[in-house]
């Protein structure tokens, strides 16, 4: 998709992903596609079908990119945020995925979640979305008058320098064969693909609950779609193709005026879809007054998500507005929305982020982030039970131990609790 202009190429790329992200929010909302429900089924129910929804989602996408990266169709090396950036950040990516699974679990909804929630009424999740974006944009931009941003403060000269430096990339193409990188993610990527697609349909329940195959498929492909998409609008200057990032970099050189130019230029990076960080896009972007030089991939991500799920809530009349139960409530998804807006910038992503679109591009730190992100939801679900059964008999330690235990982290002998 090739245009004659930089303005009316970055449009189709807003609008194009507007579109992808108005059918996402619409489906997640009709087929409740949640990664913390689907945690939480799987660790206070057994039940791993919306496990399987979110897996199918991986593989769909992870298909889609190997394949389409293989045709030349899709370039994630160049990702915005950098999945496969050499420097292996493993240290935040656990870090910050723990924090996020925590996060999440208190406020009861992923990023993605709190959109579709906001779509759906919930007065909460506005809260929840206000506490993320503010803390999102002081992780990466920094304060009024300073050169200092949360992330520098809080971070950066005890957590950056535990990154490795793996050398050309991170991916598992790079890692195993870096003569041969896309040819080795073809392959390494369709095993794995396989591999979840047999676990996953081996579930006669699954194969019998429409709703968990039409999200995982749609979520799958609408990650696909934004890879695609912001991998293939360019600009035709004098018979040669750049790319939007490319024409952004040389705009002195190309363009006769500033007259549309973006604020940035990363955020023209071939990229799909995340929450978190676009969370703090919009801070910036409603504090600037609505400047359209902010306009992102991910703002129109955001608002895409938002109104797919409030139209779908219309045709369906399960519009409802939601407001917290009780003081402890708030605060509770006060400091959860804290934790995600933390995490999802420390960890490079979310649930969607990096447990789908990271992982879609096979670099370690997105599976470390994922497993981190699983991790950090269920040992709190576990946490809160524990102390929900035994009440004041459960302290924090012994339900910590009690978790850990039933996750088989720890040995059983060292639990106070009786398993529930």
């Amino acid at each position: 998709m090739i245009f004659e202009g930089f303005v009316e190429a970055q449009s189709v790329l807003l609008w194009s992903t507007f579109a992808i992200a108005l059918v996402m929010g619409a489906v997640v909302n009709k087929t409740n596609f949640c990664t913390m429900g689907a945690v939480s089924d799987w660790v206070n129910m057994g039940d791993l079908g919306r496990i399987r929804a979110w897996l199918l989602a991986i593989a769909v996408a992870m298909i889609g990119v190997v394949v389409l990266e293989s045709m030349g169709l899709v370039n994630a090396d160049a990702a915005f945020p950098p999945y496969r950036s050499p420097q292996l950040i493993w240290a935040e990516n656990i870090l910050g995925g723990v924090m996020f699974g925590i996060g999440m679990t208190l406020a009861s909804g992923c990023g993605n979640k709190t959109l579709i929630r906001i779509g759906g009424g919930n007065i909460k999740s506005l809260f929840v979305f206000a506490v993320i974006a503010v803390i999102a944009f002081y992780m990466t931009n920094p304060f009024p008058d300073s050169d200092k941003t949360l992330f520098s403060v809080l971070f950066y000269d005890w957590i950056r320098p535990l990154a490795i430096d793996t050398g050309e990339g991170q991916d598992l193409g790079k890692l195993l064969n870096p003569d041969n990188a896309v040819m080795t993610r073809l392959i390494v990527g369709g095993i794995l693909a396989l591999a979840l697609l047999v676990f996953i349909f081996k579930s006669a329940d699954f194969r019998s609950s429409r709703d968990n195959i039409i999200g995982g498929i749609i979520v799958g492909l609408a990650v696909l779609g934004g890879w695609y998409v912001s991998s293939n609008i360019g600009i035709d200057v004098d018979g040669e193709p750049y790319s939007l990032s490319a024409y952004y970099g040389e705009w002195d050189m190309l363009a006769d005026t500033e007259e549309g130019k973006p604020a940035m230029g990363a955020p023209l990076s071939p990229q799909s879809f995340t929450f978190i960080n676009p969370m703090g896009q919009t801070f910036g972007y409603v504090a600037s007054g609505f400047n359209r030089s902010l306009l992102t991939f991910g703002l129109m991500a955001v608002f895409g998500v938002i109104l797919g799920s409030f139209l779908w809530a219309l045709l369906s009349k399960n519009l409802r507005f939601e407001w917290f139960a009780s003081f402890k409530d708030f605060i509770t998804h006060m400091i959860g929305a804290v934790l995600m807006g933390f995490g999802g910038v420390l960890g490079l992503g979310c649930t969607i982020g990096q447990g789908i679109t990271g992982v879609s591009t096979l670099a370690v730190g997105s599976f470390l982030a994922f497993f981190a992100i699983v991790f950090g939801s269920a040992i709190t679900m576990k946490i809160q039970y524990y102390k929900l059964v035994y009440e004041d008999e459960a302290s924090f330690l012994k339900a910590l131990v009690a978790g850990l235990a039933d996750m088989k982290l720890l040995p059983n002998s060292l639990r106070q609790l009786d398993a529930i």
